[in-house]
């Protein structure tokens, strides 16, 4: 099972990766530890095809994708 993480201390919610993942595994959200901005979640991580299309295309390299 692949194992998709988000550095919210990177991430500016600018949704590259949630527009570009064919596997619709991220959502936008609001944090309560990140009140200013919303941030990348990995709702359906499981879901994940290991394509690493959200690794390349994240501005801020704030995910990282293992098998």
């Amino acid at each position: 099972m692949p194992k998709v993480e988000v550095d919210w201390t990177k991430c500016n919610g600018c949704g590259t990766c949630d527009d570009n993942c064919p596997a619709l595994v991220f959502e936008i959200q609001d944090l309560p530890d990140y009140p200013d901005s919303k941030k990348s979640v990995p709702v359906r991580a499981d879901d994940c095809i290991l394509c690493i299309t959200c690794v390349t295309s994240c501005p801020t390299g704030a995910i990282t994708v293992e098998e």
